[in-house]
């Protein structure tokens, strides 16, 4: 089974690149974040062609994440339960596991597009902090649920130094700050893996590069994309990569998919 993760960055301007993409990486799962489309305009029936099914959370302009499966989805929940927020920021799904390796043969997908935070010590700063804090509860009900659980999406965080072209100039900048790793670990404490440092991996691998000064070409890029596994899964992952090519597009989004194999 493999799913993937791509913050797309506006689906109508990139259904073109998802397509192509899935025609060459035929995954079992896509979870997309920032469609920046609302749920009327998404484009189910050029999907479901390609063969596959949406669970979708649009909005207008900014935000919305879906989940893209060969399998149906069951039991799908929008935004954080018992957090109240007004953003398109959260979807989850029970989806069938193949290969009877795992009890109950399913697996919990939760898509997050989580939020950027702007700059430490603002408004939205704060509002990323209430939002984590309410993630990780939540999700302490749901890994009870769902051992069988995979947390993936933008998580608009770098796990550490690794994670950062420039990690000295940029500490405690946004994505950097000591809060923000903090709230990082305290997903893994839940008995979360980070299915990419499971594996050895090239230096300087990212997922994300500004559009400006030449960032891509110059490789000043950040890890800010992220699959995390349950303690269950974990012995399934046999393989975490991120795929740098969609952004060598014409009109790319600035954040590329990683892909995880469970086998």
């Amino acid at each position: 089974m493999k799913l993937a993760t791509w913050n797309i960055n506006s689906l109508a301007v990139r259904l073109p690149q998802v397509l192509e993409w899935l025609a060459a990486n035929p995954v079992d799962v896509l979870c997309l974040q920032e469609l920046k489309i609302s749920d009327d305009k998404f484009p189910l029936q050029e999907l479901e062609a390609v063969g596959y099914q949406c669970a979708v959370f649009g909005q207008k302009t900014y935000n919305g994440v879906a989940i893209l499966s060969r399998t149906p989805a069951r039991d799908i929940v929008k935004n954080i339960a018992g957090f109240s927020d007004q953003q398109s920021r959260v979807i989850a799904a029970t989806l069938d596991l193949p290969g009877g390796k795992l009890a109950g043969d399913e697996v919990r997908i939760v898509n997050c597009y989580f939020v950027n935070g702007q700059a430490p010590g603002s408004e939205k700063f704060d509002y990323k902090m209430k939002w984590m804090n309410g993630l990780r509860d939540w999700l302490r009900d749901e890994l009870l649920d769902h051992p069988n659980l995979v947390l993936l999406g933008d998580f608009n965080i770098t796990a550490d130094d690794r994670d950062s072209y420039d990690p000295v100039s940029l500490r405690e900048t946004i994505h950097h700050t000591t809060e923000e790793r903090q709230h990082f670990q305290a997903l893994l404490d839940l008995g979360l893996a980070d299915a990419f440092r499971l594996f050895e991996q090239p230096e300087k691998s990212y997922s994300w590069w500004d559009y400006r000064n030449l960032a891509f070409r110059r490789n000043h890029g950040l890890r800010i994309d992220h699959i995390l596994v349950s303690e269950a899964l974990r012995p399934l992952v046999t393989a975490c990569t991120i795929d740098k090519a969609p952004r060598k597009n014409e009109r790319p989004s600035d954040h590329v998919p990683v892909v995880l194999t469970l086998g």
